[in-house]
């Protein structure tokens, strides 16, 4: 199917590009999340009347990405977990722990902007963990583990 982008989409392409990608992806995951439209010659001739617009959206989405990821590099996430006595959690630190932690700390982050590429944390310690606010923006966050004291 083929579809153009409204916004940019890692891996696929920027704004305005004409891509053809599977019909699924488009109908389950692209149109209804408003990334991008089916390209028809109605929707390409009504997109470059709003080109304009939906730059200028993104330029300001990426502007606030800035900035929160300046606000976030280097900051540390103290989140308290029950521990065994040789450091390993009960249970592990995920995406939303993390996220949440942020939250307290005034940072809006969504749980699906922390990157944990080697999975959950389950270990005491101190973690180095990337958030993404945009696709072009990523910083780099500290996450201390520590155990809980009963």
């Amino acid at each position: 199917m083929q579809v153009i982008l409204l916004e940019k989409v890692g891996k696929l392409g920027n704004l305005g590009d004409v891509v053809k990608v599977k019909d699924g992806f488009a109908r389950n995951y692209l149109i209804p999340t408003k990334l991008a439209r089916r390209a028809t010659e109605a929707a390409i001739k009504e997109f470059e009347t709003k080109r304009a617009d939906l730059e200028k959206a993104a330029q300001a989405k990426l502007d606030a990405a800035k900035s929160l990821g300046e606000q976030l590099n280097g900051k540390t996430v103290r989140i308290v977990q029950k521990a065994g006595v040789d450091g390993r959690l009960f249970g592990s630190v995920t995406h939303f722990d993390i996220a949440e932690g942020l939250g307290k700390m005034g940072l809006v982050v969504h749980k699906s902007q922390v990157r944990l590429p080697s999975g959950p944390l389950k270990t005491v310690g101190e973690h180095a963990v990337t958030v993404s606010p945009h696709g072009d923006v990523s910083a780099e966050v500290t996450v201390q583990v520590v155990a809980q004291v009963d």
